[in-house]
């Protein structure tokens, strides 16, 4: 999980989506809080328009963009309180709005000429903003308040009443605003990924067995028997689990040694896991030599094909002892059992299945090992 030095950001594509997915219920509410507080000053502020301008038809102007920005920002945050924005759609939303209210904002400048020192400043605050307080990618909010301040300048240069020294002076203000700016939010983003590395390293820890890297008994019963796999595989109508276990293991120990043991259940697991489908089935290492495949959305032909693929595939695998003298080989036993969710009355289902499932596993041994037993829960 390796940050980027410049952006803040992960170097690996998945691992950031991943992390911007973590985040991004918090990322929604933070929007839609600082947008909703912005486009309330934003619009209170109409009141320094009347007391530089007075009635007129310049306030008027002011005050249809002004609205133009309320509408703008509060829209985004409604949507952000209220729909479940996408990671580019939440981009989105604080990219138009604070491209609209930098706009207007400009606008403003010119129609009030003479204060161009005080829309410096507040221009200054606004940057600090778009930088830090709106939730944004660094290099789509460093490019809106770069390009920002470019243009505040070339107007300042034009309608402004400074002396060289002066506009200078401003120039070199709102750098280094841009650059701490810049800074201050690459270190944000910087340790929020920490704090998400952290994470995912207690995470992993909590919810995987050390030794084969499947999940373990816990992930079994915090998320699976809880019924989440449906998040893996919403559309599902049938639901089916395989229960393997590694025939005459204790004698792999007794005879080998448990490293050796331990090496042909890491052999073992590594054909479950290339065997499933990344992000739908779900591989638990159940006990010592057993293993757990949860397969939603698939029907017991299926859980059979699968099985007997590893089968053959575990019985054909040689596995190199530690002194690299000895090839070990084993065989193991399965129970299959699948389920029509659309005709299964209990629930949670997973429960029954893996019961039954344990039954037929220990059938299959009574029957000669090496073999896969299976039922259509009713």
């Amino acid at each position: 999980m390796e940050i980027n030095s410049l952006t803040g950001e992960f170097v690996c594509a998945p691992t950031e989506h991943a992390f911007l997915r973590h985040k991004q219920e918090q990322t929604r509410s933070l929007l839609g809080f600082t947008l909703t507080f912005c486009t309330v000053f934003y619009l209170g502020f109409f009141a320094t328009d009347l007391a530089a301008l007075g009635w007129g038809p310049d306030a008027m102007i002011l005050l249809a963009a002004r609205l133009l920005v309320g509408l703008t920002a509060g829209s985004c945050a409604w949507l952000a309180y209220r729909r479940a924005l996408s990671v580019r759609a939440t981009r989105l939303a604080a990219s138009l709005s604070e491209g609209v209210a930098l706009a207007c904002f400009m606008l403003i400048s010119v129609l009030r000429p003479a204060e161009f020192h005080w829309h410096a400043m507040s221009l200054a605050i606004m940057l600090v903003v778009v930088y830090l307080y709106i939730p944004n990618r660094l290099r789509y909010a460093s490019i809106i308040a770069v390009v920002t301040t470019v243009v505040f300048v070339f107007l300042a240069d034009r309608y402004g009443r400074f002396t060289p020294a002066d506009e200078f002076t401003m120039g070199m203000l709102l750098v280094l605003v841009n650059t701490f700016g810049f800074l201050a939010a690459r270190r944000f983003h910087h340790v929020s990924r920490e704090e998400f590395r952290s994470w995912s390293v207690l995470k992993h820890a909590a919810e995987r067995d050390h030794l084969t890297g499947c999940f373990n008994r816990r992930y079994l019963h915090d998320h699976l028997m809880g019924g989440q796999w449906i998040d893996r595989a919403p559309e599902a109508n049938c639901l089916s689990v395989v229960l393997c276990d590694i025939d005459h293991f204790k004698l792999i120990n007794d005879t080998h040694g448990h490293g050796d043991g331990d090496m042909v259940l890491r052999g073992f697991a590594r054909i479950l896991q290339a065997a499933i489908r990344d992000g739908v089935d779900s591989v638990v290492r159940y006990g010592g030599e057993e293993f757990l495949v949860v397969l939603p959305g698939t029907d017991l032909e299926g859980g059979m094909r699968l099985a007997e693929r590893l089968r053959v595939t575990f019985a054909a695998t040689e596995v190199v002892s530690n002194d690299g003298a000895t090839r070990l080989k084993a065989t193991a036993s399965f129970g299959v059992a699948s389920v029509d969710l659309a005709q299964f009355s209990f629930e949670p289902p997973l429960r029954r299945l893996i019961a039954a499932a344990d039954e037929l596993m220990y059938r299959a041994k009574r029957n000669g090992r090496d073999r896969i037993e299976s039922l259509q829960l009713a």
